[in-house]
């Protein structure tokens, strides 16, 4: 229990004083955008990259926790997207839902998590989940968002206005520009690295303080609660039962990384999905009620987890 609120509370407090900035007018509604658009243009690139900077060959060997996690998001994405395209909504709207299932909060919330659980061992495995929730995961998202609101008759002029948006969009040149510099096992400037620190390091804070923000500032944050339970169950029940299913009896992968895997797949809803959803105006209300209340029931949950895993 010690673990989850040392990583949760800084989480809940962030929101609540975004919360609080919103309801006494600290920022208005074209602050609430500046932000998030600072979160989306710099800071989140940044941490990004530094974080994909820092893979290795040896930390992208193991290639059953690989398959297994990334196997677990696959499946919770389809789901969550099939159900959004069953009850009518547009290819946009059901990625939004599919990428708030499927978005463990790996940055802010499964890397102090994996680190008190399983100590420095564990820390490979949460930067591996790091790689494939913030880049895989989110750019697929983007490249369905993007194809469903660019689309037209002429497919042609719509592929060419996607790639040149994807060509512009720094969620998906900094997860590329960081692993490509990893890979090449050349040290980072210490320059860069510092100021990219720097930057990196006001993402999730900007994300979740922009989080309360909407909550305060938006009346429909409590609409569709169906919705927002559904997502929620997906993300906390169904993609950790998955994954241990697929880590335990499909793949083979060693204990400790079979366990983080588990543990990394059950965390709540991280504020990568809210930068997106605000950014094209698609589900914000029923993605910030999700993370808002992933992280409420993931006290017992991710607390149960901990204490059968440890």
């Amino acid at each position: 229990m010690q673990a989850v609120l040392n990583a949760a509370l800084p989480i809940f407090a962030l929101i609540l004083v975004g919360f609080l900035c919103g309801r006494f007018g600290v920022f208005t509604r074209e602050a609430t955008d500046t932000i998030n658009r600072f979160a989306i243009y710099l800071a989140l690139p940044a941490l990004i990259f530094t974080t994909m900077a820092r893979i290795t060959p040896a930390e992208v060997g193991q290639v059953g926790f690989a398959a297994a996690f990334a196997a677990g998001i696959a499946l919770t994405f389809a789901l969550a997207f099939w159900l959004g395209r069953r009850r009518g909504g547009s290819i946009a709207d059901a990625s939004v839902e599919g990428l708030d299932a499927g978005y463990s909060n790996v940055g802010f919330m499964g890397i102090p998590l994996c680190l008190l659980v399983f100590g420095q061992d564990g820390l490979p495995a949460a930067v591996i989940a790091t790689l494939f929730t913030a880049c895989v995961l989110f750019l697929t998202a983007i490249v369905l968002v993007e194809f469903d609101l660019r689309r037209d008759i002429d497919r042609r002029s719509t592929v060419h206005r996607l790639l040149l948006s994807l060509a512009r969009n720094p969620l998906f040149l900094s997860p590329i520009a960081g692993l490509a510099f990893g890979l090449t096992g050349l040290p980072m400037p210490l320059p860069l690295d510092t100021a990219a620190k720097l930057l990196g390091g006001a993402a999730s804070p900007c994300a979740l303080v922009c989080i309360g923000l909407f909550l305060a500032q938006e009346s429909g944050v409590a609409g569709d609660w169906p919705l927002i339970m559904r997502l929620v169950v997906l993300k906390l029940l169904f993609q950790p039962a998955v994954t241990a299913f697929l880590t335990f009896a499909v793949f083979d992968v060693p204990p400790l990384w079979a366990r983080a895997a588990v543990l990394l797949a059950a965390l709540p809803i991280g504020s990568g999905p809210f930068t997106i959803a605000k950014l094209y105006g698609l589900q914000v209300g029923v993605t910030s009620g999700a993370i808002l209340v992933s992280h409420v029931v993931s006290v017992a949950t991710v607390s149960a987890l901990v204490a059968w895993l440890s």
